[in-house]
């Protein structure tokens, strides 16, 4: 099967401005991410789609392969369709592009949710790390059945339990059946799927919770998901930018 990586990256963010751009040890956040996604054995090829030249001129330096895309799709999903309307696969991955620290095995094990037809979407989780994540609605939370099916995907901490408070959710590792998990901005789609997904309108799921995710689950599209134990860290804000900068300073050699 034919795997193409897209990595989704619009210039405008409003709590960082120029987010792929940003520098990270000398390098743009797009090229970590880029670098990520060419590294794993799952991939053929790999493509950012953007919406600025600034972007596309920035891929083109360090080498990469990028595809201008109209400004006005709303979502990065509609933005991997919009590069399979050009490059024909068999699988499409779409990798956020703002999750410099993605692990090859994430993106391997989404990959294989798909290839191997269990799944016509898959993801990716990693267990929660940081308690104070639990109650930021930056951080997505999702949970999942005994068959690897995601069952939701929310920026409030899921599964709930009623005896316990919301600050008292068990982090991932622990033993709880109520422990959370933290949603990898990742997904793997059949083409088939992908155009589905496309053709749907904005569903309420999705625009309550602005979450892409929830258009595909609130029309039946079953997502499989995979835990992969790893440091997974979206970019948002300064903050996390300067987090991100710490944690490759203390892997540096």
């Amino acid at each position: 099967m034919r795997v193409l990586a897209v990595i989704p990256a619009r210039y405008a963010s409003v709590r960082l401005p120029a987010k792929p751009l940003a520098d990270i040890h000398g390098k743009p956040m797009i090229q970590w991410v880029y670098e990520r996604a060419k590294a794993s054995r799952a991939v053929d090829r790999v493509v950012v789609a953007t919406d600025d030249e600034r972007i596309a001129s920035a891929v083109k330096k360090f080498g990469g392969e990028a595809i201008l895309t109209d400004r006005a799709i709303p979502s990065g999903t509609d933005r991997v369709a919009a590069v399979a309307d050009q490059i024909d696969a068999d699988v499409y991955v779409n990798i956020q592009g703002d999750e410099p620290l993605m692990a090859t095995e994430a993106i391997t094990a989404a990959v294989e949710l798909v290839t191997s037809k269990r799944f016509i979407m898959g993801t990716a989780m990693t267990p929660m790390r940081d308690p104070e994540d639990l109650s930021n609605a930056a951080v997505v939370k999702t949970f999942a059945d005994k068959d690897d099916r995601a069952i939701y995907f929310s920026r409030h901490p899921i599964p709930y339990s009623r005896g316990e408070a919301p600050k008292t959710v068990v982090p991932a590792g622990a033993a709880s059946p109520f422990a959370c998990r933290r949603h990898v901005g990742l997904y793997t789609y059949t083409k088939e799927c992908l155009f589905r997904i496309r053709s749907l309108p904005q569903s309420a799921w999705e625009k309550g919770e602005m979450l892409e995710q929830l258009r595909a689950m609130q029309d039946g599209i079953a997502i499989g998901i995979k835990e992969v134990d790893f440091l997974s860290i979206g970019v948002d804000t300064p903050e996390e930018l300067e987090k991100v900068r710490k944690i490759l300073d203390q892997r540096a050699p």
